[in-house]
C-alpha cells in the first residue's frame, strides 16, 4: 500500500471547497442565523459531513433504492437554491420561519446549502478518479472549515457591517440563481428526455 497522495488530497480539497462555497454563502447563513435566531454550528457541520460521508460511499445505490437517479436530485436541488437566491436578491422570504432552529439545521443549512446536489454529486464523480481515503480526507478538511466559518458569523457580520451585507448578499444571490440554473440546465435535459 503506497503513501497518501498529497497532491491528490490539495486537489481534491479545493474542488470541493469551491463546490461548496462556504464564502460565498456568509450573507445567506448570518441572514438565516438572523431570521431563526440562531445557528447549531457543530450540528450543521455533522449533519452536512455525514450526507457527504455517506454519498462517498452509498450514493448511487440509495438513490437505486429510492428509484432516484443523480439527474433527478441535482434537479430538485437546484430549484431550492434558486428559491435561496430569488430571497437574497429581491428580499423577500419563501422560507418561513418558525423559529425552530432544529428545524433549520437540516434544511437548508445542512441541506442543500452546504451539501447540496453539487457537492454530493461531486464527491461521487470524484471517486471515478482518487482513492476513497482521499477524498475522505478532503471532506474532512472541508468541515473543519466549515465550522470555522459558522462559529466567526457574528464576527464577520460586525466586520462587513449592515451595508456590505446588502451588497454581498445581493451580489452572491446572483451568484446563487447563476449556480441553480447552471445545475437545472445541465441535468433537466437528460431528465425530460428520459420521462418521454
Amino acid at each position: 500500500m503506497d503513501s497518501l497522495n498529497y497532491k491528490a488530497i490539495l486537489t481534491v480539497t479545493f474542488t470541493l471547497f469551491a463546490i461548496i462555497d462556504i464564502i460565498g454563502s456568509i450573507p445567506i447563513l448570518i441572514s438565516m442565523k438572523n431570521k431563526i435566531g440562531g445557528i447549531r454550528e457543530f450540528k450543521v457541520t455533522i449533519i452536512a459531513g455525514s450526507l457527504m460521508i455517506l454519498f462517498l460511499f452509498l450514493g448511487a445505490p440509495i438513490l437505486n433504492v429510492l428509484g432516484l437517479d443523480v439527474k433527478s436530485f441535482a434537479v430538485a436541488g437546484s430549484i431550492v437554491i434558486f428559491i435561496l437566491g430569488m430571497e437574497m436578491v429581491l428580499g423577500v422570504e419563501f422560507f418561513k420561519s418558525d423559529g425552530d432552529v432544529k428545524a433549520s439545521t437540516l434544511v437548508p443549512l445542512a441541506f442543500p446549502l452546504i451539501a447540496g446536489s453539487g457537492t454530493l454529486t461531486t464527491i461521487m464523480s470524484l471517486k471515478a478518479n482518487y482513492k476513497e481515503v482521499t477524498i475522505l480526507i478532503a471532506i474532512l478538511l472541508n468541515l473543519l472549515i466549515i465550522y470555522i466559518v459558522l462559529k466567526s458569523l457574528t464576527r464577520l457580520s460586525r466586520l462587513l457591517g449592515p451595508s456590505g451585507l446588502i451588497a454581498i448578499r445581493k451580489f452572491f444571490g446572483v451568484i446563487l440563481l447563476a449556480i441553480a440554473i447552471k445545475i437545472f440546465a445541465s441535468n433537466a435535459t437528460g431528465l425530460f428526455q428520459h420521462t418521454q
